[in-house]
């Protein structure tokens, strides 16, 4: 079995909303030139990744969805009352989902190589593998959300259900609820979701409340972690650790899908957690970890949200592939002159709202990857409520005692 692989096309640069939109896939290619400068990827094997065909797609989205898709990437022939019908029920043409030419194929790519990614996982080809481009969480079955048209996630999981697997634990630290995957396998006990993401009080989709826990035979299956805006690297992560080992550690999944968004950093303009780099470093060693502890190291790790295209998701999905295929890199790493003269000049070409400056180390002063652990319910900070409210609506689902810090 070969360690680690990472799907990479440059044809990811085609998944381009308007010029004025937060997520640039300059991102992308900024995040895998740093890579490579820092040696990351030296004996990683990059994959080139084929487009899913209608099939793969019709495995979670329906086919008038994959129609409007299709006629939406025609965007020469879209009139005004047929955007207004594609917005209305398929949410394709508004802010969030605005229609460009191509947006099929490059939905279908961002598909194509996460669905590969899971393969080679599956078929012992690799241990972990990676896809920066997926993580397309909030995709419906029939229709478009949240920057994401097709959701790559939950269609890599049907796969990976169709082919030998009947016990998957995805694990999302995305600010954002991972509302797509949730609702795919909302009442399948074969997959456990959860996700650590912003109060969805304050933040969209407002969804992801603690007592979502799944239906029927899955109760206990969707887990929700919802932190108040303003929560920091070490009590993000005490969180973190105070319910996902525990319900993973139940539930003894055979692989760990991680989506990697890293939109919960303090400098992301478009949600109020404040994790550093450094923070969100400590979580994907922690997904790893997890990975190694339940599931023989099989981690399949995509990527997400995260809007600091220049300062933040260049660093942060740098470390992921560091943490994926074991070159961690210490924050204290110094990140090279010749990278930061490219991400000066990738800024100019972005919308003067989008740029920012690159940041030369790999780490953000203040930043930690250290936490005190959950000593119980008697907390009275924010976060401690929310530990204790999601334990409480889970872990007796699983056999846990909700009150135990050792469960």
């Amino acid at each position: 079995m070969g360690d680690t692989a990472v799907a990479w096309s440059d044809r990811f640069m085609h998944y381009r909303w308007v010029s004025t939109h937060p997520m640039n896939p300059i991102r992308l290619a900024l995040t895998i030139s740093l890579a490579e400068s820092l040696d990351v990827l030296g004996d990683v094997r990059l994959h080139n990744p084929e487009p899913a065909d209608d099939a793969l797609l019709r495995s979670i989205h329906t086919e008038d969805y994959l129609m409007a898709v299709r006629a939406a990437s025609r965007a020469e022939g879209v009139t005004a009352g047929s955007s207004k019908l594609l917005e209305r029920v398929y949410g394709l043409g508004n802010a969030d989902n605005p229609i460009f030419a191509g947006m099929h194929d490059a939905g279908a790519l961002l598909v194509g190589a996460t669905v590969q990614a899971a393969e080679l996982v599956a078929t012992g080809q690799a241990r972990r593998a990676v896809n920066i481009s997926g993580g397309m969480h909030h995709a419906m079955a029939g229709h478009a959300a949240g920057f994401c048209i097709y959701n790559d996630c939950a269609i890599a999981i049907t796969w990976l259900l169709d082919h030998g697997y009947d016990r998957i634990a995805y694990v999302d630290i995305d600010a954002h609820h991972g509302d797509g995957v949730q609702q795919a396998f909302i009442d399948d006990p074969r997959v456990l979701t959860v996700s650590v993401h912003e109060d969805p009080a304050s933040l969209w989709p407002g969804t992801g409340y603690a007592d979502e826990v799944g239906s029927g035979a899955a109760a206990g299956t969707a887990v929700n972690i919802p932190l108040p805006p303003g929560t920091p690297d070490a009590l993000w992560l005490r969180a973190f650790h105070a319910v996902v080992p525990g319900v993973v550690g139940a539930f003894k999944p055979q692989i760990i899908v991680g989506q990697c968004g890293v939109d919960s950093h303090r400098r992301d303009p478009l949600t109020d957690l404040m994790l550093t780099v450094d923070g969100q470093r400590a979580a994907m060693i922690a997904m790893r970890d997890l990975a190694d502890k339940y599931c023989d190291g099989k981690w399949l790790a995509v990527g997400g949200g995260g809007y600091g295209l220049i300062d933040v998701v260049p660093r942060a999905w740098t470390h992921l592939l560091a943490v994926a295929s074991g070159r961690d890199l210490p924050v204290a790493t110094p990140v090279g002159e010749k990278w930061c003269q490219e991400a000066d000049l990738a800024a100019q070409s972005l919308d003067p709202m989008l740029r920012s400056s690159p940041v030369r180390s790999m780490g953000d002063e203040d930043g930690t990857g250290d936490y005190e652990p959950w000593e119980g319910a008697g907390g009275h900070s924010p976060v401690d409520a929310a530990i204790a409210s999601v334990r409480s609506a889970v872990y007796p689902l699983h056999g846990l005692d909700p009150e135990d810090p050792r469960d």
